[in-house]
């Protein structure tokens, strides 16, 4: 195992898709075809896929966040709509998740006790 590396999310309207995640990411896409969208993601890769079912019971990622109340608010104000709230589960960890656009789980979380130095 390799760790993650990519999350997909379904965005039948693939303009409305990479408006949205570009505003909430900071950046365009690197891979823009009517088939895929992909988004360098801190490391990672964020894709958008035009031909899949959009939902909230798929899986599910979790973001990390430095302050995840102004995260929170920020991603209200880009047009999400919240999911879970806020949950403080204890030692330093809070996660939350919105819906994107498409009704896709996007989660965020802050943990103090994640370290880069494990990625691989």
């Amino acid at each position: 195992m390799l760790g993650l590396r990519t999350i997909l999310y379904p965005a039948p309207d693939l303009a409305k898709g990479k408006t949205f995640y570009t505003e909430v990411l900071g950046h365009p896409p690197y891979f823009d075809e009517p088939f895929y969208v992909g988004f360098e993601a801190f490391g990672f890769e964020l894709g958008l896929v035009p031909d899949a079912i959009p939902g909230s019971t798929g899986a599910r990622a979790y973001w990390g966040v430095e302050d995840i109340e102004g995260e929170w608010k920020r991603l209200l104000a880009l047009g999400a709509v919240p999911h879970e709230p806020i949950q403080d589960v204890g030692e330093g960890i809070k996660h939350a998740a919105v819906l994107d656009p498409f009704g896709n789980v996007f989660g965020i979380i802050v943990n103090p006790h994640f370290t880069t130095d494990r990625v691989r």
